[in-house]
């Protein structure tokens, strides 16, 4: 686990007309505060990251496909520095995940179909807020190639 970042499992509420997918309540423990909603479409095999936000906190849910979210903590004083956390979230495990400030973060699209990530931030995206470096870095070990155990 990275320091600061929460994985909260989440209901979907489906019936005869379709579905309901809960993500987050302002009266929800993990809310902070509202800044932007926005939705990112990745397609598979694709990777988005890595990023980091400086002020920002992350709240992402997959409401349709699947992606790999990568976290990476090589904040200065972190109790987890230098760890890296994996989780595969979206249709087959809906999940909230919140991302702290200062931590890297990346996805890939797995599957066969794209994924719509969603993310509640706390604050409206900023160009001067984030801070970009391409997935294949020797900043951050970590290989986005499928792995076969």
């Amino acid at each position: 686990m990275i320091e600061g970042v929460v994985v909260k499992p989440l209901k979907k509420i489906p019936d005869e007309r379709g579905c309901i997918y809960h993500m987050l309540r302002e009266d929800d423990p993990l809310f902070e505060r509202f800044g932007e909603i926005y939705f990112s479409l990745v397609y598979p095999d694709v990777v988005k990251g890595w990023h980091l936000h400086k002020g920002m906190t992350l709240n992402y849910a997959v409401i349709s496909g699947m992606i790999k979210l990568v976290l990476y903590d090589d904040r200065e004083g972190s109790v987890s520095k230098g760890s890296l956390m994996e989780l595969f979230i979206g249709e087959e495990n809906y999940s909230l995940v919140k991302i702290p400030p200062l931590v890297w973060n990346g996805f890939k699209g797995i599957g066969t179909k794209p994924a719509i990530v969603a993310n509640c931030a706390t604050l409206p995206h900023s160009l001067e807020e984030i801070i970009r470096l391409p997935f294949q870095t020797d900043k951050i070990p970590y290989d986005w190639k499928i792995k076969e155990e």
